[in-house]
């Protein structure tokens, strides 16, 4: 009965963390390594600990899910390419007198809040420790990423009144992040 209830609480500790597929995985991965102790002549208790260690404690295996989450890759290249995205649009805004557009200041200030919520949510998910906490996350990074340069695109269209190249510089740059976000939150939102 001992193997039965440690294997238990070892699977229900990981499913805190991990979506059921990959816990279920886990599961037949443990039993199988369990099942090769016990054909080893190994007894069922002495077994069940030796396929438990050799997995590892279940922070260690959340924090190796953790650190290859879909949601933490994402964030991490989401906000590597923020400098040189966000760098195309200040040159755009300095260059076509972005102060002259008409655009209602509180629309400004909102833009500005959401911006740095967006980057507060993906550096959580990119330094995260916790699986779940790191996929909410960087799926609502991912979210709100995409509002954002949609509506920078709509902006760039509706209100600029002349077309540079640098307009068109950091269109093309947000449409780039926009279709990777997109792909991206398919992925997450499945997780």
């Amino acid at each position: 009965m001992h193997e039965s209830g440690v294997i238990e609480d070892y699977l229900t500790a990981l499913s805190a963390q991990l979506p059921p597929p990959i816990v279920d995985e886990l599961a037949d991965g443990l039993d199988e390594t369990r099942q090769r102790y016990l054909s080893q002549g190994l007894e069922a208790e002495a077994a069940t600990d030796a396929a438990l260690a050799e997995f590892g404690t279940p922070e260690v295996i959340l924090a190796d899910f953790t650190g290859v989450s879909p949601a933490k890759r994402a964030a991490r290249r989401i906000l590597g390419a923020g400098p040189v995205v966000g760098g195309c649009w200040g040159i755009a805004l300095i260059t076509s007198r972005a102060w002259t557009w008409p655009v209602p200041t509180v629309g400004r200030l909102l833009l500005g809040v959401a911006l740095v919520t967006v980057i507060g949510l993906l550096a959580a998910a990119a330094f995260g420790k916790k699986y779940r906490s790191v996929g909410r996350a960087g799926a609502a990074g991912c979210v709100g990423m995409t509002v954002l340069d949609t509506v920078m695109l709509v902006i760039d269209a509706i209100a600029v009144p002349v077309m540079v190249w640098p307009v068109f510089l950091a269109a093309a740059a947000s449409a780039a992040r926009l279709t990777f976000t997109a792909r991206t939150l398919r992925t997450l939102l499945a997780d």
